[in-house]
């Protein structure tokens, strides 16, 4: 005889979803309210109002919490139809336009995970790692603005490389917290003005004042 199938039953498994989405909701908070190194499972088991051999059984341990949420945060990002409609733009302006209003509503809305992730660094034992797989996306996605904008009329004043550190270092997670966290900007006010600062600084007129976009 074939051995027995396992029956999954279909409201344990939801079951199950939930409570690993509100473990990993519960230490993102937490994570980002109190950094990594100073919130215990025995915390997040609390937070969750589950017993901590459930969140060992649900999403595993601190680190493996951290990396999922790493992994929802990308995911969660939306940034692959973002670029979609971003690079189908034909004007450096639009373009730019986009990828300020796109990268503040990424930033604001993952801002808890942003934390959970940046309060981590120092105390992470892979840090570095971390961080660079929690960016690598990003980083692509401006990799790739970078050179659409170099298709364009009039390009950059700026290498392709340039371009990308530029918008790195304006759009970036740090770009964004530095104006909105450390300095109390509004998320609108950060958007239009770094919005402005990229036109100004990368699309330096080439051509008669006449033809100019008006900032």
């Amino acid at each position: 005889m074939p051995p027995k199938r396992r029956y999954v039953s279909p409201l344990r498994e939801q079951a199950a979803a939930r409570t690993r989405a509100l473990i990993l909701g519960q230490a993102t908070e937490l994570f980002a309210e109190h950094g990594y190194g100073r919130v215990t499972v025995a915390d997040i088991a609390s937070a969750a109002g589950v017993a901590s051999k459930t969140v060992f059984a649900s999403v595993g341990s601190k680190s493996d919490i951290l990396n999922r949420i790493v992994d929802q945060g990308v995911i969660a990002s939306g940034y692959e139809q973002a670029m979609e409609d971003l690079l189908a733009l034909r004007t450096p302006e639009s373009v730019l336009k986009a990828l300020a209003h796109g990268t503040r509503m990424g930033n604001e809305g993952q801002f808890a995970v942003h934390e959970a992730i940046r309060k981590a660094l120092p105390v992470h034992e892979n840090g570095e790692a971390l961080w660079e797989r929690a960016t690598a996306a990003y980083r692509d996605a401006l990799r790739a603005t970078a050179q659409h904008l170099h298709h364009l009329t009039p390009p950059p004043t700026h290498s392709v490389q340039e371009t990308a550190d530029l918008l790195w270092y304006w759009f970036g997670p740090t770009g964004w917290r530095t104006l909105v966290v450390e300095n109390g900007w509004s998320w609108e006010r950060a958007e239009e003005v770094l919005y402005r600062t990229s036109v100004a600084t990368l699309h330096t007129c080439r051509s008669p004042k006449s033809a100019c976009t008006s900032l």
